[in-house]
């Protein structure tokens, strides 16, 4: 629990310290002039890093942060109506396009998509200064309406609305983060938590342009985040993928043992039921496992094997990790509801739906350790394969040692270091 909600700190962080110190007299006024720089350091660098990492969403997010900004700014100069005018109006709409683009796949910078994502943002322009016109007063003050009488509002001026858009979009976040555990979704939540922050500190006196930076680091943060999570964890599972076990292996020491873990009964399920169900028991087992495996890091290389690095440690020393996650998977008790859906359900379930059907699941490990300086990755490796087969061979659900000066049983074409995949489902 503690690491999928991790992704929601360093937004966390930055609300915090944004209200402790972007309110009205919370930094010295030595620091007012390079804090007021903050939203366009904020805009550049976000700008930038979402070019370069390929994110549509994260380029247009700004442009809308940077125009609410910028009326602000206009709005200050022009005084009321038309400044209340703006605010009810973009109070309205900013929330709104964080959401919409949010539902959008996020995908690589292009002219054609640039122009299908910046074209509504400015129609939405020529539709503010149509509002903002007094001959549309009707119009316009459907923004500032209150709709719900028994709906208490008094205590901000963001008008009901926005306030109703606001909340949508924060549950529509909320809702998307869970379901992926995706960074970006976490710092669009909190982003949206500023936006709001933005309009609501006005009654205050509270700069809007902090919070709408503030905000754009947010979604900055989030990116970052979710850039690393992708590059460095297994897109299915959520543990460390291949990229993360490459750079582990080049930080081996002189000692260390290797376990490679193979769930028994994946391959028969792939073919009784599909793949999709075989990839459902991966992801929600393989986080069981690493939770299990407190002292080495597991990672999935490809296909259903998972690899634990066990860093100053003898085969010896890792049985016991390597027997509780036999008995955690073995404990965990699945179900294939309506042939598609794989749930995990308590293991003392007196009984099953109509429909459902038991999926038990049992692992095969194999592990071996580096006993000589002369030993090489690729022969722990193998030898940890050999002992994951002579595991298969006395029917799973049991951990095996392996030796490295046992003959080869089966060939591998693995070069040192290189992966040595049992089979994929």
């Amino acid at each position: 629990m503690r690491d999928r909600l991790f992704p929601l700190l360093p937004g966390l962080v930055v609300l915090v310290a944004a209200i402790g110190f972007l309110r009205p007299h919370g930094l010295p006024t030595s620091l007012q002039q390079p804090v007021a720089a903050i939203p366009v350091i904020v805009l550049l660098f976000g700008l930038v890093f979402g070019w370069y990492l390929s994110s549509t969403r994260m380029i247009v997010s700004l442009l809308v942060l940077a125009l609410a900004e910028r009326s602000f700014a206009f709005s200050a100069s022009v005084g009321d109506p038309v400044a209340h005018k703006l605010f009810v109006i973009t109070a309205f709409f900013v929330p709104l396009n964080l959401l919409s683009f949010s539902i959008f796949k996020d995908d690589a910078v292009s002219m054609s998509r640039a122009i299908l994502r910046l074209t509504p943002l400015c129609l939405q322009l020529f539709l503010v200064i149509w509002l903002c016109d007094p001959a549309h007063e009707e119009w316009t003050a459907s923004f500032d309406r209150i709709y719900v009488d028994w709906l208490p509002t008094g205590w901000t001026p963001v008008p009901q609305p926005a306030l109703a858009v606001f909340l949508v979009a924060a549950v529509m976040h909320g809702g998307r983060f869970l379901a992926s555990r995706d960074p970006f979704e976490a710092g669009s939540l909190w982003a949206l938590a500023a936006v709001f922050l933005a309009y609501h500190g006005t009654q205050a006196g509270w700069r809007p342009s902090n919070f709408l930076g503030a905000a754009g680091f947010m979604l900055f943060l989030g990116l970052l985040q979710s850039s690393y999570s992708q590059t460095y964890r297994d897109g299915l599972t959520g543990i460390a993928g291949h990229r993360a076990y490459e750079e582990a292996l080049d930080r081996l020491g002189a000692r260390y043992a290797l376990a490679v873990m193979n769930f028994d009964q994946l391959k028969s399920y792939a073919n009784a039921h599909g793949k999709p169900v075989a990839e459902e028991i991966l992801k929600l087992v393989a986080p069981l496992v690493q939770a299990a495996c407190r002292e080495a890091t597991v990672y999935r290389v490809g296909g259903d094997d998972l690899i634990a690095l066990f860093h100053n440690c003898s085969a010896t020393d890792t049985i016991m990790t390597l027997e509780r996650v036999r008995k955690t998977v073995e404990s965990t008790a699945l179900i294939l509801r309506r042939r598609t859906g794989v749930r995990r359900v308590p293991s003392a379930t007196p009984s099953l739906r109509r429909g459902d059907r038991d999926l038990p699941v049992t692992v095969s490990i194999g592990v071996a350790e580096r006993v000589r300086e002369a030993d090489s990755l690729s022969a722990v490796q193998k030898a940890a394969y050999r002992a994951l087969y002579e595991a298969k061979s006395f029917g799973g659900n049991v951990v095996r040692r392996g030796s490295l000066a046992a003959e080869p049983s089966r060939r591998s074409s693995a070069a040192d270091g290189g992966i040595v995949a049992n089979g994929e489902y």
